[in-house]
C-alpha cells in the first residue's frame, strides 16, 4: 500500500509513528511544510522536516516535542553572552549540526529535496520524506502594533509573541511562485491513501496547499482522502491553532475546520487566502473528530467520531486503523 501524508510539525509527527507501526510494510511519503522555514545566524532551519526526521528517527526531545534529545545550548548561551539573538528560538547545539550541514549542502548547489535525503540517511525514518517545494516560502504574520501595522515571521509571531498579538493576516510568502518539489505530485496520483494528520490547518496544511498545483493534485488523486482533527471540543489539541483560524475567520470547531478543507466536488470554507486551505475546491472524502465531538457534519464528506487522544503509539495506531476503515481500504 502507498500512503501519503501531508504533516507539520509535532502533530504530524506522532500520528506518522502510529502510521509507521500500523503499516510497518506500506511505502509511506510524508509531504512536509516548509513555510515555517527560518534563516537565523546564516543558517537554514527547517523545524518540520527536522521534527518529523528526528521523531521517525528516534533523536526527538520527547519533553518538548521538537528538537533533540539530551539536548545542550551551550552556543545558545555563549551568543546570549554576546548579546547576539534572538533569545527566543531554542537553537541546541545537536541541532545545530544538521542547520550547519543543511546550509552547507544547499551553498553547495544541492535542493532542499537531495538535502533532506541526505540528512535522513543518518536518521532512518522509514518512510520517505519530502519537502513540499525547494523554491524559499516562507510563512509571515501580519500585526497590528503602536506604529501601524507590519509583517512578522511565523516564528516570532509563535514563539516571542506566544501568538498573543492577534494576527490580521497570514501570508505564504514566495508560495505564488513556488512548484511542487520533485516527487510531490506522483506520491499524490499514485497513492492508495492521502492522509492529513492532525496538524495545523492553517500554517501546516495550510502553506502545503498553497503551493500552486498541490491543491489540484490532491482533488484530483484518485486514492481517499481522509483527514483527522487538530481539534477537540472547541480547542486545539496542542499549540495554539486557535489564533491562527481567528485570523482566517475560521471557528476553533473540528466541524469549521472540516469545512475549511471542504469536501471534494462541494468546494471549500471562505477563509484565508494566504493560508491556503480554504482557497479553491474541497480536498476531504473523510474527516474523524474527537467522540467529543460526535454530531459533526461536513457537507459532502463521511464523518466519523472516535477517542483522537494520541497519548502513546498504541492509541495512534488505533487512529490509523479508523482513518484506513473509513477511508475503505
Amino acid at each position: 500500500m502507498k500512503i501519503t501524508a501531508l504533516a507539520g510539525g509535532i502533530g504530524g509527527s506522532r500520528f506518522l509513528l502510529g502510521a509507521r507501526a500500523a503499516l510497518p510494510d506500506a511505502e509511506i511519503t510524508v509531504i512536509g511544510n516548509t513555510g515555517d522555514d527560518i534563516t537565523l545566524h546564516g543558517l537554514r532551519i527547517c523545524p518540520d522536516l527536522d521534527t518529523v526526521m528526528y521523531t521517525l528517527g528516534g533523536g526527538i526531545s520527547t519533553e518538548r516535542g521538537w528538537g533533540r534529545h539530551a539536548e545542550t545550548f551551550t552556543v545558545a548561551d555563549e551568543l546570549a553572552a554576546y548579546g547576539v539573538g534572538p533569545a527566543w528560538f531554542g537553537l541546541g547545539d545537536r541541532d545545530l549540526a544538521t542547520h550547519l550541514v543543511r546550509t552547507q549542502m544547499l551553498a553547495a548547489g544541492y535542493s532542499l529535496t537531495d538535502v533532506t535525503a541526505a540528512l535522513c540517511q543518518r536518521w532512518k525514518p522509514g518512510l520517505r520524506l519530502l519537502p513540499m517545494s525547494d523554491d524559499r516560502v516562507e510563512t509571515h504574520v501580519v500585526i497590528e502594533t503602536d506604529e501601524g501595522r507590519r509583517a512578522v515571521h511565523f516564528q516570532e509571531w509563535w514563539l516571542r509573541m506566544r501568538a498573543a498579538t492577534p494576527a490580521r493576516e497570514i501570508i505564504s510568502v514566495g508560495a505564488e511562485k513556488a512548484r511542487p518539489a520533485p516527487g510531490v505530485l506522483d506520491a499524490l496520483a499514485n497513492a492508495d491513501l492521502v492522509l492529513l494528520p492532525p496538524s495545523n490547518p492553517v500554517v501546516s496544511i495550510g502553506s502545503i496547499l498553497a503551493v500552486p498545483g498541490l491543491r489540484d493534485a490532491l482533488i484530483g488523486t484518485p486514492a481517499p482522502v481522509v483527514g483527522v482533527s487538530p481539534i477537540i471540543s472547541g480547542a486545539p489539541v496542542r499549540g495554539m491553532a486557535d489564533a491562527c483560524l481567528r485570523a482566517i475567520s475560521v471557528a476553533t470547531t473540528a466541524g469549521a475546520v472540516g469545512a475549511h478543507y471542504g469536501g471534494r466536488g462541494h468546494g471549500a470554507a471562505a477563509g484565508g487566502a494566504g493560508a491556503g486551505a480554504g482557497a479553491g475546491g474541497g480536498i476531504l472524502d473523510g474527516w474523524l473528530v474527537d467522540t467529543a465531538d460526535t454530531g459533526t457534519e461536513v457537507p459532502g464528506v463521511t464523518v466519523k467520531a472516535r477517542p483522537l487522544l494520541m497519548t502513546d503509539v498504541e492509541a495512534t495506531v488505533e487512529i490509523v486503523r479508523a482513518a484506513l476503515e473509513l477511508a475503505g481500504v
